[in-house]
């Protein structure tokens, strides 16, 4: 006689554990598991195009600094004279009446610098000038470091010599405290500036701040780095 075939076994009471691969994905183990793989370490950031150290600070530290310090007697060369900053402004009085000169100026001010300007407003009202207090009337950028040296090497290697008929800078810009300013007449000196894409021929002053206490160190400061002053 053949046998009846087996019975299906009932699911055991308490929750039984179906086996591993049958209907359920496999639990992690835990404990003398092998140990999750480190995450990878973070990639380092690419240096950017065109961080190039200025050639007139490489040229300060190798160079200028022993001359000067051998022409003016210092010993420590952490007290001889070095540039500390540099403030380009433009003045654009005519903007209280049309806004949209001061992007003119700002445009330029930026290009010439490579920094984005700070927009000067009026401090008080003044009738007789038609201005009111907190109307922008003027943009300005404060240069240091890099920045700063590059734009005094173009200024005096490149924007200067385009200045027609141009035979030095007057010495008499010191303020008595080793500080040098002067004013340009035109952007127009500077070659980054297109001249179609100007409004109008607007001019800058240029006040460069100097750590010197003296102007006679100023001057021989500004000497070296090739500043080229007329003879009074």
């Amino acid at each position: 006689m053949a046998k009846a075939p087996a019975a299906p076994q009932k699911p055991q009471a308490g929750g039984g554990k179906a086996p591993a691969g049958k209907g359920q994905p496999p639990q992690p183990r835990r404990g003398g598991g092998k140990k999750d793989a480190a995450p990878a370490a973070p990639q380092a950031r690419p240096k950017p195009t065109g961080a190039v150290p200025a050639r007139l600070k490489d040229r300060f530290s190798t160079t200028i600094l022993p001359a000067l310090m051998k022409e003016r007697g210092y010993t420590n060369p952490w007290a001889t004279p070095r540039l500390n900053k540099i403030v380009v402004s433009m003045g654009v009085g005519e903007a209280r009446d049309n806004a949209k000169i001061m992007d003119f100026a700002v445009t330029d001010l930026q290009t010439i610098t490579g920094q984005k300007p700070l927009i000067t407003k009026a401090k008080k009202s003044i009738a007789n000038f038609k201005l009111r207090e907190n109307v922008p009337i003027g943009a300005k950028v404060t240069l240091r470091g890099a920045r700063m040296y590059e734009f005094f090497d173009r200024l005096v290697n490149v924007a200067l010599p385009r200045v027609r008929d141009f035979k030095g800078v007057p010495p008499k810009g010191f303020d008595g405290r080793g500080n040098y300013a002067m004013g340009l007449r035109e952007q127009l000196i500077f070659p980054e500036i297109v001249y179609d894409k100007i409004d109008k021929v607007r001019g800058m002053d240029i006040n460069i701040v100097t750590t010197a206490r003296t102007d006679e160190d100023a001057k021989a400061l500004l000497t070296h780095l090739g500043m080229p002053f007329r003879e009074s």
